[in-house]
């Protein structure tokens, strides 16, 4: 959905979309010690947060990016090393053969151009097939003023530059839809059809979600009768991803205003026949290597009132795969199931050069809307390594929990507390979440990924 937060601007950046219109906020100074808040509210697509980095056409460095914004941003080859991606591409394993499919409301206008020149300036190859397409009914046309629009082109942005990023040699389907998810049920019987026609098809062998509506903006038997997708899905072997959401502990209420002040968790992300993908901070150097051990993604102490989803569902009863596993949910679903990076600080630098931004270059993009394409080219390669679809991930997943070699990394620190944040940074109210310890939890799930050693496990 539009999530809502704080927008920030740094040092010589624009604020994008600033409030809920298309005006553009004047460059501001940074302060020593972080990124400049401005007192206004910016429309977040699932919690998605974006700045500017001075609509720079080459790639800047993660020095230049803390120096200018305040926050650390990274690229394509940081995120390949840190997740001991680049030792799957020589072993030959870059997801030729399959096909990862992405699903947006409306797209991007300007999403082919924009991967060529993401993938010109990064370094990766263009990948085999991208194909755009709107199964469900025509988009309506791009308007560069309508924040909404303006918020899933850089989602789709977002979620096409960063699977291939992590299986270059994979298909990318972009699947648009015409009407924008929102809150409860709008948008989501399009986005389910859009799913739904795509299985049938026999297109895709992962497909990544970067959507979410709280639990209690649905009429659960509504919900239950959107799960089709899922379950055709499952009977097909198609691997289904979803963000875990991007307001920790909250949820959004059905005015999208608003969040719950007691733990929630939104769907498609809690659905048992979906991976539900959380949120983790990288703390790495130029080269991508680690300087320090991730933690849970939570951008409130910088003023971003944004945190890794996770928690119980109140719908869902506990899958069989989960039994067994100490969640704290007692007998009902607990999420997520794993965790990459989502932190804004620490955020992926994404080509954009549509209408509605403050120019063309690579902005610096945060949420769970950038760790579940993350994780599907984990999985895309995982296929190509099985020789066929793995489909429902989660139970070998959590089977694999207590293998050794099993690529699954525990995350330990942090938490994702949410705490609403006014319109001057200040503390507001706070919904407890949950706190990353050893083995599972509801803040990073299993931990994290070491894609070689994952990957090949996941496909054994």
């Amino acid at each position: 959905m539009i999530r809502r937060g704080i927008a920030v601007s740094a040092g010589a950046l624009a604020l994008v979309a600033a409030s809920t219109g298309s005006a553009m906020a004047q460059p501001a100074s940074t302060p020593s010690g972080g990124p400049n808040i401005h007192q206004a509210r910016n429309a977040l697509l699932h919690g998605l947060t974006w700045l500017s980095t001075g609509y720079r056409a080459t790639v800047p460095t993660t020095k230049q990016c803390i120096q200018n914004a305040g926050v650390a941003c990274y690229s394509p080859s940081q995120f390949e090393t840190a997740y001991d991606m680049k030792r799957l591409y020589a072993a030959g394993d870059s997801g030729q053969g399959e096909t990862i499919v992405l699903f947006d409301s409306y797209g991007s206008p300007t999403i082919r151009a924009d991967l060529a020149t993401f993938d010109q300036q990064t370094g990766l190859p263009a990948p085999p097939s991208f194909k755009i397409m709107a199964p469900v009914g025509k988009i309506p046309p791009f308007d560069p003023t309508n924040s909404t629009m303006v918020n899933w082109a850089v989602e789709s942005s977002l979620d096409v530059e960063y699977s291939h990023a992590m299986a270059p040699k994979a298909n990318i389907v972009l699947v648009e839809t015409p009407v924008a998810e929102t809150e409860g049920i709008t948008g989501m019987p399009e986005l389910m059809k859009a799913e739904n026609i795509m299985v049938d098809r026999g297109i895709g062998d992962v497909f990544s979600q970067s959507f979410g509506a709280t639990e209690e903006t649905f009429y659960t038997p509504t919900l239950m009768k959107l799960r089709y997708a899922f379950e055709n899905a499952a009977k097909h072997g198609v691997s289904v991803l979803a963000s875990a959401g991007d307001t920790g502990s909250a949820n959004y209420k059905l005015d999208g205003t608003e969040v719950f002040r007691y733990p929630t968790v939104g769907w498609p992300a809690s659905d048992p026949l979906v991976t539900s993908v959380g949120g983790t901070q990288l703390h790495l150097n130029q080269a991508g290597n680690r300087t320090a051990p991730d933690n849970v993604w939570n951008d409130i102490p910088i003023g971003i009132d944004a945190a890794g989803g996770g928690g119980a569902s109140h719908v869902f009863a506990r899958p069989s795969y989960q039994q067994g596993v100490i969640t704290a949910a007692g007998a009902y679903r607990a999420m997520p199931d794993i965790s990459l990076s989502a932190a804004v600080n620490g955020g992926a630098l994404v080509y954009m050069s549509f209408g509605g931004l403050p120019g063309p270059g690579f902005y610096i993009v945060g949420g769970t809307s950038e760790a579940s394409p993350l994780l599907s080219g984990v999985v895309a390669i995982a296929d190509q390594i099985a020789g066929h679809r793995l489909g429902q991930i989660n139970p070998r997943m959590y089977a694999m929990r207590t293998m050794s070699g099993s690529g699954i990394v525990d995350v330990t620190l942090g938490n994702n507390t949410f705490v609403q944040l006014n319109a001057s940074g200040k503390p507001e109210f706070t919904v407890p979440g949950w706190q990353a310890g050893r083995g599972y939890d509801m803040a990073s799930g299993l931990g994290t990924v070491d894609g070689y050693v994952f990957a090949h496990a996941l496909a054994h």
